[in-house]
């Protein structure tokens, strides 16, 4: 039954963590369904955030050839293009990392069923509301990107702190209200969970003194793979859908959870 839980949880990881609906929420959910106790190891921290470097892995293979500078194959241009890509990407993570640090814990102390519905719904609402205001796109590509617009998207991101927001949501979100393309915002916002999920995962092994079982190792790797697999699905459908749809679905899907979150909660009491 616990490789099931890990098979299940990898499943929800995967879809979740690229699609803008909130893996917390989904988390909140499963755990919920599947009867798990909040002692579990499926409820602790080390297990919630080191299942998501499958996640990553699924970007850093999607993605090798455009995030390699060292590619042979890359013309000087390209390789500089590259370099001046994952400059970027640094730049926008600034922000997450300073103001991360000081909040992980207090975020963490916050994490309710109620926080997460609210921000579910909230951000639901952004989404329909900004892709119905049709904003011209100012940023076609990633070479268009400034440093001050990656700046700018990196204080978005700091916003998915809040228990619920999504990280892919708040910093898609934020992209597009500065202009970028769909395509843009949601490849920007895959790259930008690379250096930021390895830290955060890194800062959870690191400050976490849980000692894992040679079984639990087992589960672990069981998520990671799970997530991995299905992260590599969850990305190429979404690249696919943006050229496309827009994100108000998404927007309404996230308004339909936050409410089905605290209604369960409420129901359950």
């Amino acid at each position: 039954m616990d490789i099931l839980k890990a098979i299940i949880i990898g499943i929800v990881e995967g879809i979740t963590e690229w699609l803008p609906i909130s893996s917390t929420g989904h988390m909140i959910l499963v755990n919920e369904l599947m009867g798990i106790d909040e002692k579990s190891f499926f409820s602790s921290q080390i297990f919630l955030y080191v299942i998501q470097l499958g996640a990553i892995l699924a970007i850093a293979t999607l993605y090798f050839k455009k995030l390699n500078p060292f590619s042979p194959s890359k013309s000087a241009v390209e390789k500089k293009q590259t370099w001046q890509m994952w400059f970027k990407v640094i730049v926008a993570c600034i922000p997450a990392a300073v103001l991360g640090l000081l909040f992980n814990d207090a975020m963490d102390a916050v994490s309710t069923p109620f926080v997460v519905s609210i921000m579910l719904v909230v951000y639901g609402i952004a989404f329909i509301i900004i892709e119905r205001k049709n904003k011209p796109v100012k940023v076609a590509n990633m070479e268009d990107m400034t440093y001050k617009t990656a700046l700018y998207i990196g204080l978005f991101q700091v916003l998915s702190i809040i228990p619920g927001t999504s990280r892919s949501g708040a910093t898609i979100l934020g992209a597009i209200l500065l202009g970028t393309s769909r395509s843009v915002a949601a490849e920007f916002s895959f790259f930008l969970a690379i250096p930021v999920m390895f830290g955060v995962s890194f800062l959870k092994i690191i400050t976490n003194d849980y000692i894992m079982s040679s079984g639990e190792w087992i589960i672990l790797a069981v998520s990671m793979i799970t997530a991995y697999v299905v992260s590599l699905v969850s990305v190429k459908f979404l690249t696919g859908y943006v050229r496309k749809h827009d994100f108000k679905a998404f927007g309404v899907y996230r308004i339909i959870l936050g409410i089905l979150v605290i209604g369960y909660f409420l129901l359950a009491k």
